[in-house]
C-alpha cells in the first residue's frame, strides 16, 4: 500500500548542517523527511531554476523529449524502501501499456516528481520506518545522527572549513 505525498518544501538540518526535503500527504497527518547531500540540493535548486526559466521558453528539455519520441511517460514516482536511513526511490515509466520500473537516486524522484508536477508514492513500510524516527526513539535517532553527521564530515571540502566558526 502506499500513501500519495507532496514535496511541502526544504529546510536545514541544523544538527548536521544538511538540506532536508519534507514530503507531506494531502491531509498533513503524515510528514517523511529526506536528507539530501549539498550536491543533491545543488540538483534540485538548479532544476527548480530552469524550470521557472523555461517556463518562458517553448524549447522542451532532454527527458520530455526523450519521452514523447519515445511515447513513454511517467506512470508514478515512488519512494520504495528505507535502510540504514538510506531511502530507495523508483520512476515508474509506461510504455505500450509495459510498466518499466527505473531505480533512481531519492533526489532523481523529487526534482522528477517536481518538474512534472506528479505526487510521490510512498511506500507504508518507509512512513512506519521514518516515523519511528520521527518520534524520536533514541538509539534509532542517535544511530541516524551519527551516520549523518560522518557523511557531512567525509563530503566537508577543506576550503571551506575557514568559513565556520570555531
Amino acid at each position: 500500500m502506499y500513501l500519495e505525498m507532496t514535496v511541502f518544501g526544504f529546510t536545514m538540518d541544523s544538527l548536521a548542517g544538511r538540506p532536508v526535503v519534507i514530503l507531506k500527504d494531502a491531509k498533513d497527518s503524515n510528514t517523511v523527511p529526506i536528507w539530501l547531500s549539498t550536491s543533491e540540493a545543488l540538483s534540485i535548486a538548479a532544476e527548480l531554476m530552469l524550470w521557472d526559466s523555461s517556463g518562458r521558453s517553448s524549447r522542451k528539455d532532454l527527458m520530455t523529449l526523450l519521452l514523447e519520441n519515445t511515447g513513454t511517460e511517467i506512470g508514478s514516482i515512488v519512494i520504495e524502501g528505507l535502510s540504514d536511513g538510506v531511502f530507495t526511490a523508483l520512476v515508474m515509466f509506461l510504455r505500450n501499456g509495459e510498466e518499466l520500473p527505473v531505480a533512481v537516486r531519492p533526489c532523481e524522484a523529487i526534482i522528477t516528481a517536481l518538474k512534472y508536477k506528479m505526487p510521490i508514492r510512498v511506500a507504508e513500510e518507509v512512513l512506519q520506518r521514518a516515523s519511528v524516527l520521527a518520534m524520536s526513539d533514541e538509539e534509532l535517532a542517535r544511530e541516524n545522527n551519527v551516520r549523518r553527521f560522518t557523511e557531512f564530515l567525509e563530503n566537508l571540502d577543506p576550503a571551506t572549513l575557514g568559513k565556520y566558526p570555531m
